[in-house]
């Protein structure tokens, strides 16, 4: 159950600042559903400008990343931060864009692995390697 109200279209609509953004978000996206994220952001419209104006430079602006990659990339630290709304929106958004069922377990196993490793250095305090540091 959410902690703060969920805006409805009627609410978004009657207010100018938030009705702004949320067309922004339908017209990127080229969709027009709008998902509870930022359904609960309006209840704070410089925070939801902010958030979405963030957002659309590292998602939706040209760059070395192809769209999923950076969906993956998401999804990853997504389960590192533990949340399951991302976790979920992200999976959606890297289906929509190609990502196959083989190429989600993939992504898993990884996940699965890195924590793994990760935990063990950590523990085992490992010096990091001089020939992986930049010089």
């Amino acid at each position: 159950m959410a902690t703060t109200k969920l805006w409805t279209d009627e609410e978004i609509s009657a207010n100018p600042r938030v009705k702004a953004v949320i067309d922004d978000i339908r017209t990127t996206r080229k969709s027009d559903f709008i998902n509870n994220f930022w359904r609960a952001l309006a209840n704070q419209p410089a925070v939801l400008e902010r958030t979405w104006s963030n957002l659309k430079q590292v998602m939706f602006a040209p760059g070395a990343l192809d769209p999923l990659t950076r969906e993956l990339i998401y999804i990853a630290v997504s389960t590192i931060n533990g949340c399951e709304y991302c976790i979920h929106s992200h999976t959606a958004a890297a289906r929509a864009k190609g990502m196959s069922d083989e190429q989600y377990a993939e992504l898993l196993s990884i996940l699965g692995m890195a924590a793994e490793t990760n935990a063990l250095a950590n523990a085992l305090q490992v010096p990091v390697d001089l020939e992986f540091q930049v010089r």
